[in-house]
């Protein structure tokens, strides 16, 4: 009797062990609470300028998977189309996004001065890698969700790694005229921070003398992926994540990471205070930091912004590449000055 009884207790133990190792544990505290909680919004809609629309379709299916029950709807444009429709929205009174996420990092002071943006302090912000905490906003209205690198890319093609170029003054070489492709500073917040940190290091002449090479112009960046593709231009100032992305599926692109810097992108993301959807966007910019969200960004070939997830083969680790980058107070007076340069010099 006091053996059957012995077994019953290791049997329900075991059974007991089990479901506590099959029952998936919160990410977070208090995970299970928001989830119900946004679960009765049903939807919420997410801004972004920080990837391409299949990268952003795919985080949107990774967080449905992930909370069942909840749509996302991302609208994905240029970080100055973005910003532009929230404002129009804000004047208008209209609540339509909860989330909005631009490689802008200027747009974030804007807003937060204009009191478009909620104070809400992610529980997951731990997962953060610790180099881009300093990029947050201290008084918790904003915080980076998304990084990436401005690479020099090339058609490999047209152009062997032996001529490809090296560094970002190799640009102005006369042998890439009509054959180099940028985006605009106007439109994209990654070409925006890409033109303020060359006019620092090399000031506006490195424009004019780039000017003199015809370059292609695109609005976002990744539009240089596809003149590449095309072979409407061989080299490129353009986004590492999108052009591996292109390279996995076959096309002959290459990057370099430059040896006088790869221009980093530090991508926000804040919560709108007006949301419609509060509790999802609270849900989502939890999903944002997570190591579930991240092997989905470096599965489209982004970079991870999760201390725990590591590239795919053919890009380097953030940690291993030599960065450059305006200063947040650089970025905020310097990509309106360059718009205007830039459409001066290049008259588009």
């Amino acid at each position: 009797m006091i053996m059957n009884i012995d077994r019953k207790i290791l049997v329900m133990t075991v059974v007991a062990a089990l479901l506590a190792f099959a029952a998936p544990a919160a990410a977070f505290e208090g995970e299970k609470e928001l989830y119900e909680a946004a679960k009765k919004e049903k939807a919420f809609t997410w801004y972004t300028a920080h990837y391409d629309s299949e990268s952003a379709a795919a985080i949107c299916n990774g967080f449905e998977k992930k909370y069942p029950g909840i749509t996302c709807n991302y609208i994905r444009t240029t970080a100055q189309v973005a910003y532009q429709r929230l404002a129009q929205d804000q004047k208008a009174g209209i609540a339509g996004a909860s989330v909005i996420s631009s490689t802008d990092q200027g747009h974030y002071g804007r807003m937060k001065q204009d009191g478009w943006l909620m104070k809400y302090r992610p529980k997951s912000l731990s997962e953060l890698i610790d180099a881009f905490k300093s990029f947050n906003d201290p008084d918790d209205t904003f915080f980076a969700t998304a990084a990436g690198l401005v690479l020099i890319t090339y058609n490999t093609m047209v152009v062997s790694e032996a001529e490809a170029p090296r560094k970002w003054t190799d640009l102005l070489d006369p042998r890439w005229k009509g054959k180099l492709s940028i985006g605009h500073p106007g439109f994209s917040g990654y070409v925006g921070t890409w033109v303020v940190q060359m006019r620092k290091l090399y000031g506006w002449d490195y424009f004019k003398k780039m000017e003199l090479n015809k370059p292609r112009i695109g609005r976002s960046i990744n539009d240089t992926v596809t003149m590449l593709n095309a072979k409407e231009s061989w080299v490129a100032s353009g986004p590492s994540g999108t052009t591996l992305q292109s390279r996995d599926k076959g096309n002959p692109l290459a990057v370099v990471y430059p040896e006088d810097g790869a221009v980093l992108m530090v991508s926000p993301s804040g919560i709108l205070k007006n949301a419609p959807a509060p509790n999802a966007a609270r849900l989502f910019m939890e999903y944002l930091f997570s190591k579930e969200c991240n092997e989905i960004v470096v599965k489209y070939r982004g970079d991870s912004i999760n201390k725990h997830v590591r590239p795919l083969p053919g890009a380097k680790p953030l940690t291993e590449v030599k960065t450059i980058r305006p200063t947040y107070e650089e970025i905020l007076k310097g990509i309106p000055e360059v718009k205007e340069q830039f459409r001066d010099t290049f008259g588009i």
